[in-house]
């Protein structure tokens, strides 16, 4: 049967939680509801598997509706007063038609659509599933106009039709009151629960009416907007959906790439080719006279940029020149762009993207004809590059020192299509032939933040609360420094499983001996690859279904594959598991199809055990996929995935970091090159362990986790570093994994038994055979005099003050009541 929900009281917040929490979901649950209480800014570790979403949603969800306010704080009634008479002045402005004061929406931030359709799975389960919600997704996702889906460029399509070019309206646009209103939704169209996108996109099928724009009116009466991340970081996108964060609560989830998302927001590449068109295409407005005194002005813009052409040697075949960006204001200026006339510039954009119509000629008859503007490409150039621009003239020129601006040439290979002959055939090559490939030089102009905090700016002034958290987000240090926000409530949580479901260990040698580093000049020879190969296969013999192996780069991939192959290696693994390997880029289709492959490997009964995926370090696999039970019983990862040293960008950040170390408390360059590799490291370890119940293999290769592991080892994740071992030879660490595979497989074998012997002959419809993962078996009754107390400590982020919460203990005793009050309690003595 089904958990019973549990009501839990934290902070003067009632939480209904749709199970007994764990020890790790209290934790998160009591530090963000502090977080809000107090206004304070959060940053959650919690390891994958531990229930995080749920502590998440129920919290803040739990807080939103509660009446608790700052001033329940005794330490905080000053600020709190101050907020609450900014607050009184802000609602004079916006009230609800009851007239009650606006409360704060909760925007939920992920980085993919498909961790948003897991976090809203998990929102069904709970007590808050009928709270009205939204989900901001782009045209590609909802769109459901059967002219605009198959076009290959929806936004431009849909465009199209909304300006009624060429004499068509789009009709589902015009439907969209359909289904724009929160109460319409839930009790006429049957969503009355936490639903997905494809739910609104099937409805907007079925009304015929815009899932797009009902999805973004939607957002109007929603206490919840769940959302991919860049929409919540990037100026120009909030611009578009008209995202307003103003004293609203910030949720980003997976945030442990939030430093890399907030860089790139506020930074933007464009090559020779687009900048080219654009200029051609103002120009031709010029030349037709269309808004010519508007249009000159961009004109000289774009040329002052093909101005940037003093290149220097880098290396083999690329060049490059980098200015900083004091440097390249200093350049503006000499060509007259200034903080002044910038935002002259400015209104010139605005003014010739204002839709505008005229008498004119139409065949010979006068019509009222719509003036001209530049294509959308056009405009989202430019509309990116002034908001690089605005950040570098803000505030007197703030975050000057945070740009650098590069110009690159390089050269990329394209392979060039057969041309039919004049009748129109291709002729067929006698004998089969590489393709023609030609070398075509590529001008590229990037100008690229280098500091997240400058992104960040936008949102720390205006939000109430931001609650980053993740399950790699280790090593936690940076976080502060580089986003440049105070996270004064900080938690790294245990994980929910005992230590006799993992296994984490450390291999520096093969099956031949030799020494495993994957440094560049190790990984470049055939010993070191023949013996990760032997070493694979030996893992694949040792564990059974799925088994997932991550390397540092598409790079080795390629080098190991093609030397496997050329030994016989790849056709022993594929007599063992089904093989499959990550593609580099690609389309979402045929790399869904890839993991339907591996999936079915898994759960067939072919001759061989299971499938074995390889992938890389920052790629797909290794991010937000869920390889639950059999899926990943054991995850290799080969090497520790340091960015590429010789990317400028890299490069550059380094710099910067070195720079400002002192003056802005940030970390060293080198510091912050390692700390990339540990959070893509920890990123790719936690594809194991997904639930309380699971349980699998962590097998680290490479040499340096053994010989320095006050440097490789600290970097890890709390719960998987605190369970490393490392093994002197490769025999004893694949005797140790093979008895803990079978040991476990034992486990699962004897619970499965004794499971159908104790099961009734007839089970009803409602009977449920296994618990869901997230729900805990309650404990026997429990005798308080005899246990110890188990006390979860925090300390403050200013140490006037250690609280004390208690939490297992008090876990026990809801097992008899139906509220459980979590308080703190005072320290006395030393």
């Amino acid at each position: 049967m089904a958990a019973a929900p549990v009501e839990y009281t934290i902070g003067g917040v009632k939480i209904n939680f749709p199970c007994k929490a764990y020890p790790s979901q209290l934790a998160m649950m009591n530090s963000i509801i502090r977080g809000l209480n107090n206004g304070q800014h959060c940053l959650l570790e919690s390891p994958t598997g531990s229930g995080k979403s749920l502590a998440l949603l129920c919290s803040a969800l739990a807080w939103q509706q509660s009446p608790v306010s700052c001033s329940l704080c005794p330490c905080a009634n000053l600020k709190a007063g101050q907020k609450m008479v900014e607050k009184s002045k802000d609602s004079d402005k916006d009230k609800e038609g009851s007239g009650r004061k606006k409360i704060p929406k909760i925007f939920f931030g992920t980085r993919t659509h498909k961790q948003i359709t897991q976090i809203a799975r998990e929102l069904k389960r709970t007590l808050y599933s009928t709270v009205p919600m939204t989900i901001l997704s782009s045209r590609d996702h909802t769109c459901v106009h059967p002219e605009v889906v198959p076009h290959a460029n929806r936004n431009e399509r849909c465009k199209e039709l909304l300006d009624a070019k060429n004499g068509l309206s789009c009709r589902y646009y015009h439907n969209v009151h359909k289904m724009r209103d929160q109460n319409t939704l839930q009790w006429v169209h049957g969503l009355h629960q936490a639903w997905d996108i494809e739910d609104l996109v099937r409805l907007g099928g079925k009304l015929r009416s815009c899932a797009y724009y009902a999805a973004r009116e939607l957002m109007q009466d929603a206490c919840i907007v769940f959302c991919p991340y860049n929409y919540l970081l990037d100026p120009l996108i909030r611009e578009s959906m008209e995202i307003n964060l103003k004293e609203q609560i910030v949720v980003l989830d997976e945030a442990h790439n939030i430093e890399d998302c907030a860089r790139e927001s506020a930074s933007y590449t464009l090559n020779q080719a687009q900048l080219l068109l654009a200029r051609d295409e103002i120009d031709g407005m010029v030349t037709h006279n269309i808004r010519r005194d508007q249009h000159r002005p961009l004109l000289a813009f774009c040329c002052s940029l093909e101005s940037c052409n003093s290149l220097e040697e880098r290396e083999y075949e690329s060049s490059c020149k980098v200015w900083t960006g004091a440097e390249i204001l200093g350049i503006f200026h000499g060509l007259g762009i200034t903080a002044d006339t910038f935002s002259l510039l400015q209104k010139n954009l605005a003014a010739v993207l204002e839709k505008e119509e005229r008498i004119g000629l139409v065949n010979g008859r006068e019509d009222v004809v719509q003036v001209p503007t530049i294509s959308s490409n056009t405009q989202s150039m430019l509309k990116s590059l002034f908001m690089v621009l605005e950040f570098l003239f803000r505030q007197n020129c703030r975050f000057a020192d945070d740009y650098r601006v590069a110009l690159q040439q390089s050269y990329m290979w394209t392979t060039q299509q057969d041309l039919p002959d004049a009748q129109g055939f291709f002729a067929r090559p006698q004998r089969r032939r590489q393709s023609t490939r030609t070398k075509t030089l590529v001008h590229t102009l990037s100008f690229w933040c280098l500091n997240p905090a400058v992104a960040f700016s936008d949102l720390s002034g205006t939000v109430r609360s931001i609650v980053l958290t993740s399950g790699t987000l280790s090593p936690m240090g940076s976080f502060s420094s580089e986003l440049g926000i105070r996270f004064s409530i900080q938690l790294e949580a245990n994980h929910v499983i005992s230590k006799s479901q993992v296994w984490v260990g450390t291999v520096g040698a093969g099956p031949q001996g030799r020494k495993l580093c994957a440094t560049f000049q190790h990984a470049e020879t055939f010993a070191f690859q023949d013996e990760v190969g032997a070493l694979l296969l030996k893992v694949c013999h040792t564990v059974s279904r799925g088994v997932l192996c991550f390397l540092p780069s598409y790079k080795m991939l390629d080098k190991l594959r093609d030397r496997w192959m050329n030994t016989g290696l790849w056709d022993k693994l594929e007599e063992r598991k089904t093989v499959i390997t990550e593609p580099r880029g690609g389309g979402k289709g045929d790399f869904d199809e890839l993991l339907q492959t591996y999936y079915e490997a898994i759960r067939g009964t072919a001759a061989n055990n299971g499938a074995l995926l390889v992938a890389v370090c920052r790629g797909k696999v290794s991010e937000g996929l869920d390889f639950t039970d059999d899926n990943a019983r054991a995850v290799v990862t080969i090497g520790i995935p340091f960015p590429n040293i010789k990317d400028l960008q890299v490069e550059l950040k380094m710099k910067y970091n070195d720079k400002h170390a002192k003056s802005r408390g940030l970390l060293p360059g080198g510091r912050w090159y390692e700390i990339q590799a540990y959070r893509a490291l920890n990123q790719a370890l936690g594809r194991c362990i997904r639930h309380r119940n699971d349980w699998g293999a962590l097998i680290l290769v490479d040499d340096r986790f053994r010989t320095n592991p006050n440097k490789y080892i600290t970097g890890l994740s709390k719960w998987v570093r605190q369970l490393v071992r490392h093994h002197d030879t490769f025999t004893g660490a694949m005797q140790s994994l093979e008895s803990f595979s079978q040991g476990q497989r034992g486990a699962v074998e004897t619970f499965e038994e004794t499971q159908s012997q104790a099961a009734p002959q007839h089970p009803s419809p409602s009977t449920v055979t296994s618990p869901p993962p997230e729900i805990i078996t309650p404990l026997k009754p429990f005798d308080h005099r005899l246990a110890p107390l188990n006390l979860h400590t925090e300390v403050r982020a200013d140490n006037s003050e250690t609280c004390v919460y208690v939490a297992c203990t008090s876990m026990r005793v809801c097992c008899t009541r139906s509220s459980l009050l979590i308080a703190p309690v005072r320290l006395c003595g030393p």
